[in-house]
């Protein structure tokens, strides 16, 4: 249902969304008039912030379990919208996404602290807090989402931020080129959720949230036949798939760890690879409806286990390995999801973003704490996990671990399959391009008055 009015527990959500975008506002003002703070400035800011953020969500969701209230959906500027002045803001508020908000803005307290000390004299510092300012907003925008159009609002930004994070070494040719790698995936997950707003416009004449995921009682709240829910469930599908890098995705989530190690925490550690696995729990009313739709959900979330299981025991690096690990439990989260278990999968998520965010950020002093305690007992540790392995043949150990060290030749196949032929497209039709010009209009004859008669007056 939609709230008549305005509640105190709406203004502190409507709070809770205004701090980060307005540390946005004002760090991106700053900078585009060429007047960043400095950094202590900054810093104390992005702490406020995200603490204001974080308080406002937690006592709303504290009011709204001592109250025992119902979802609803908290509409600002409506009226403006009525009249054709500006859109409205829709945002959703039960106990879900009030959860997952005030969790999304503890996580990002915690990174704004530690990326304070860790980003300390980097000439990108400014850069760095617009983008995490604008990450935090973004993300929740997804979560507090009411309608489809703000959903796409806070997707977009979410993505837009994490692939110019993923460039932030842009001095570095690699940061640049993985990041235009994980932007061209992230246009593909864009592309299915624009499609199935404007579907969902189209099938049911709303954009609402509530009515769309079934939310008032009802499966699909009666506003979707079983086709267009599948329509729209296989299009939310497709958009979660290039969020949270399932397969056939998964290629350009060791290449966004070229980013600094906070981002790499808050963005595909914790909060944003998570995204999609929080929007699946809010679309599960659509899963429900197709028994199709749940075990192509399903297969997804197994398939992508057992290739980040896979891909994560053969990583040279530290980074690269936990985001993998992630990757593995973000499958196993799916499934949950797709086997109904819920509140399963909300448990798994909270926890899971928790332990990841932890381990992101300790993960160097970790090291240089396992060294030092091999130095001190003068030999290497036996590695472990490997009973597994010596039940498989030896050809088969070593196929698997090929195929492990090539992270399932992902890149390779996408490079042959989709690139390949754009690129072939893309040159044929620059041809025809550069062809049509030369014969509309022609380069001019070589006119020798025109230089050497000037030289030799």
């Amino acid at each position: 249902m939609t709230a008549p009015g305005l509640h105190a527990q709406d203004v502190l959500v409507l709070v809770g969304l205004a701090a980060p975008a307005s540390l946005l506002a004002l760090l991106g003002g700053a900078s585009l008039l060429n007047r960043p703070f400095g950094e202590r400035t900054e810093g104390l800011l992005a702490r406020w912030a995200m603490t204001i953020s974080f308080a406002s969500c937690a006592v709303a969701l504290a009011a709204y379990a001592a109250t025992g209230a119902t979802a609803r959906v908290v509409s600002f500027g409506s009226t403006l919208a009525a009249q054709g002045r500006g859109p409205a803001i829709d945002l959703l508020v039960d106990g879900m996404s009030l959860g997952f908000a005030a969790l999304t803005t503890a996580v990002a307290g915690v990174v704004a602290a530690f990326s304070n000390r860790y980003l300390h004299r980097e000439p990108g510092y400014n850069r760095y807090f617009v983008l995490f300012a604008a990450f935090v907003t973004g993300m929740l925008l997804v979560v507090l989402a009411g309608s489809i159009e703000v959903l796409f609002a806070g997707w977009e930004i979410l993505g837009l931020s994490s692939a110019l994070l993923v460039a932030f070494f842009h001095e570095r040719a690699a940061p640049v080129r993985n990041a235009l790698r994980v932007f061209a995936v992230y246009r593909v997950s864009d592309a299915a959720m624009l499609t199935a707003a404007v579907l969902a416009h189209h099938f049911s004449g709303s954009g609402s949230l509530f009515l769309l995921f079934g939310l008032s009682g009802g499966a699909g709240g009666g506003v979707l036949s079983p086709e267009q829910a599948w329509i729209i469930g296989l299009l939310i599908v497709i958009a979660v798939a290039g969020k949270c890098a399932l397969l056939p995705f998964s290629g350009w989530l060791p290449r966004a760890m070229e980013g600094p190690t906070p981002s790499s925490a808050v963005y595909y550690g914790a909060l944003s690879i998570h995204a999609g696995c929080f929007l699946l729990l809010r679309a599960a009313p659509l899963l429900e409806r197709s028994a199709s739709l749940s075990v192509l959900v399903g297969a997804a979330g197994v398939a992508t286990a057992f290739y980040a299981t896979l891909a994560a025991r053969v990583q040279a690096d530290v980074k690269t390995a936990l985001a993998l690990a992630s990757l593995s439990q973000v499958g196993i989260i799916i499934v949950e999801i797709a086997l109904g278990l819920h509140l399963l999968a909300m448990l798994h998520l909270v926890g899971h973003v928790c332990f990841r965010l932890l381990q992101f950020l300790s993960a160097p002093n970790l090291l240089h704490d396992f060294h030092e305690l091999q130095n001190a007992v003068g030999a290497h540790f036996r590695p472990t996990g490997g009973h597994l392995e010596r039940l498989l043949p030896e050809r088969t150990r070593l196929w698997l671990y090929r195929f492990a060290l090539e992270r399932g030749y992902l890149d390779a196949i996408l490079d042959r399959v989709v690139t390949a032929p754009f690129l072939r497209i893309a040159r044929a039709a620059d041809r025809v391009d550069r062809g049509i010009c030369r014969l509309v209009s022609p380069t001019p004859a070589h006119d020798d008055r025109s230089g050497d008669g000037a030289s030799r007056g």
